[in-house]
């Protein structure tokens, strides 16, 4: 019994470190950005979608995580189900990126539990799943707050993980102030969104 358990360790640590090896050699995605909202018609990805669409010489890549559904995290279903290929596809994907964009949504002036949810489930696929990672954060709604109180509890969290949050920004009254085609009309909001933008990729 000790002898299995004692080589079920050493097989674990010998695939974590072919794991990281092969990271190692997988091509950097240079920004990964998605928003913490599931919902196919999220502002919030509109958001993301609009600041990924203003990098120009950086590779970006942009997810909808209305395509990465997950069950609720529980104990019970990591040790019978185990990770999903989702999972461990977006775990990779964060892991490869120097920097991500997030923009998350609110709901009762917290962080969806949609997005709460992902972050259970890579923190426990990998504790540091952000580590040494820039992140721009962001957040939107139809209130005049903009999902500040979701922004500032993410703000706090990501670190735990690895992330080093260089900028943020919150875009109030998303219905009065951004346009489809235009982007982010009110021309005070804009600059400030360029101005962190700007600060993100300087450190990327």
């Amino acid at each position: 019994m000790f002898k299995n358990a004692k080589l079920a360790k050493l097989l674990a640590i010998q695939a974590k470190l072919r794991y990281f090896r092969h990271l190692n050699n997988l091509t950097m995605s240079a920004i990964l950005a998605l928003a913490g909202s599931n919902s196919s018609t999220s502002i919030n990805f509109k958001l993301v979608q609009y600041t990924a669409g203003l990098i120009e010489d950086k590779e970006v890549q942009l997810l909808n995580m209305a395509n990465y559904p997950f069950p609720l995290y529980s104990e019970d279903y990591e040790r019978e189900m185990g990770f999903s290929n989702s999972l461990v596809e977006l775990r990779n994907d964060i892991m490869k990126a120097k920097g991500v964009i997030i923009s998350v949504n609110e709901h009762n002036s917290n962080p969806s539990a949609y997005f709460k949810n992902v972050l259970d489930w890579l923190s426990r696929l990998e504790s540091k799943f952000l580590e040494g990672t820039e992140v721009l954060l962001m957040s939107t709604s139809p209130g005049k707050r903009g999902g500040l109180g979701s922004l500032e509890i993410i703000d706090k969290l990501l670190p735990r993980f690895g992330a080093n949050v260089s900028a943020k920004f919150s875009l109030p009254s998303f219905y009065e102030n951004f346009d489809s085609e235009k982007g982010i009309t009110d021309s005070t909001l804009s600059e400030r969104h360029q101005m962190v933008l700007t600060e993100f990729l300087s450190k990327i």
